[in-house]
């Protein structure tokens, strides 16, 4: 196989997308901010508090600096409103990654029902991945035409119910958990 001429290029595109896809702001809304609003949208956001050295970095670029006594007044009304049980259950249930955002004084809240939530998630995660397993198994199977490779694919798919049933008994237990907050 030929190697290609263009690797190098072609990886030095993706990664310089890559990173302009993680700036914390472009330069027109560096521009144009209300600092307030982006501090409040930032800790809405789960954004922990160095945040700011990534917006300050980015809007160094344009010329222009952030008013932060704006964006931590925001940021702190947004952070009170992001660290309450309810959305870290939330938080945790979409799969989301939390950045250790919240004050000390009020993560432990947050924190439990998040871990409660994302144990929830991550037995969903688990549990669809063995029914994908399960379906790509039973679709070799009835295409199968050799006999030893059907008991093959039967062995795996009763081992596969076996593990079937434990992920679901896991999602039961860790929606009872969530439910009932222990």
């Amino acid at each position: 196989m030929k190697p290609l001429r263009h690797t190098p290029l072609l990886l030095a595109l993706s990664a310089a997308v890559a990173l302009a896809g993680c700036a914390a702001m472009s330069q027109e809304e560096c521009r144009t901010a209300d600092w307030g609003e982006q501090g409040m949208r930032d800790a809405l956001n789960g954004h922990p508090r160095s945040r700011l050295a990534d917006i300050r970095e980015a809007c160094a670029e344009a010329g222009v600096v952030p008013i932060e006594s704006l964006y931590w007044n925001g940021w702190n009304a947004g952070i009170a409103r992001f660290c309450t049980p309810e959305n870290g259950e939330r938080w945790g249930r979409d799969g989301r990654s939390y950045h250790n955002s919240c004050p000390p004084q009020i993560e432990a809240g947050f924190l439990d029902r998040y871990r409660a939530g994302r144990r929830v998630y991550d037995a969903e995660q688990a549990l669809q991945q063995l029914q994908r397993e399960q379906d790509r198994l039973q679709w070799q199977l009835n295409g199968e035409k050799d006999e030893a490779r059907r008991q093959r694919l039967r062995a795996s798919l009763r081992d596969l119910d076996l593990r079937l049933a434990m992920a679901r008994d896991e999602l039961n237990r860790a929606q009872w958990r969530l439910r009932t907050g222990r």
